[in-house]
């Protein structure tokens, strides 16, 4: 491909890719190139050439929660959208956050990424405060996101937007990277248009290429952020029974999502949010069936109603 435009320095970094006149701007899941190396808590970083010592890498052997947010709070001038919020997940956990649009479920995701930088309290990854990281690519290589309008690249195939973080990012050879993509588009139905670019697709295929390229960096969390908002109701039990089997195959989870009996039946934990704040969170049955609280109750009987 000619006079080729790459960005992609971090993550969900805001990057191009154009061929001619030609751009496509995207919020990519790639990330860095970093890996640790469990034995001596070395963080080999290839992109920068240098080993640097991290005490994240031992660590996070002995932290039974993943991701720990602690009083976490964001504001945009004086708008308040994050208030005081404090929840944990484990390894293999499915958390659904629910609630009424405008009640800053987007807002956290995007801050435990940290595609917006929160105001105040702390977020731990494995233990550590990743806040004010220096190396926010290394954290978003193992926290992915899957975004509600797909972010693919148009100029690329299904299996160009697959590889290109491997190849690029993560400076795996072609014939690796694309085998790589290959056995995770397969996972997600989605390995017979490899050839096919995004505008030839569904919106529900766009889903599930945006699912495996965030499977191919391999993280340890993934995010998902009203992954079915844009989707009529046969594209959203395609992109829903892929993610269904995601979570039986022991992925972490954290889904932003209106669709409720995706949250009674898959996650394991609940978390309902309305404005600004974590108003009641516990197992499905807790949620579901014996909340406590009025506000809670309100929002699920008009979510039945519709």
């Amino acid at each position: 491909m000619t006079d080729e435009i790459l960005t992609t320095d971090m993550i969900g970094d805001i990057s191009e890719i154009g061929t001619g006149d030609n751009v496509v701007t995207n919020e990519v899941a790639v990330n860095d190139t970093a890996e640790c190396n469990n034995a001596d808590g070395r963080l080999q970083t290839e992109a920068q050439g240098n080993t640097v010592e991290s005490a994240d890498c031992n660590q996070s052997l002995s932290d039974d929660n993943i991701i720990t947010i602690e009083h976490l709070g964001k504001t945009f001038g004086e708008h308040v959208v994050l208030k005081d919020i404090d929840f944990s997940v484990r390894k293999g956990d499915v958390t659904c956050i629910i609630g009424p649009s405008g009640s800053g479920k987007s807002t956290l995701l995007r801050c435990i990424n940290l595609f917006e930088e929160p105001t105040s309290g702390r977020i731990l990854f494995h233990g550590q405060d990743i806040t004010n990281t220096k190396n926010v690519s290394q954290y978003r290589r193992k926290v992915g996101m899957v975004f509600q309008s797909f972010n693919l690249f148009n100029n690329y195939s299904v299996l160009g937007n697959c590889t290109i973080g491997l190849r690029k990012i993560l400076r795996i050879k072609k014939a690796e990277a694309e085998q790589i993509a290959l056995d995770y588009l397969k996972s997600v139905g989605m390995d017979a248009y490899v050839k096919a670019k995004p505008k030839q697709l569904s919106g529900g295929q766009k889903q599930r290429v945006a699912i495996a390229r965030a499977l191919c960096m391999q993280p340890e969390v993934i995010l998902f952020d009203e992954p079915t908002s844009a989707l009529d109701p046969q594209m959203t039990g395609e992109v829903l029974n892929v993610m269904q089997e995601l979570a039986k195959s022991g992925l972490t989870m954290i889904v932003v999502t209106h669709e409720m009996t995706f949250a009674r039946d898959v996650a394991n934990k609940v978390v309902f949010m309305s404005d600004g704040v974590i108003v009641e969170e516990g197992s499905p049955q807790d949620i579901f069936e014996n909340s406590t609280n009025e506000r809670t109750r309100v929002f699920l009987n008009k979510e039945n109603e519709k």
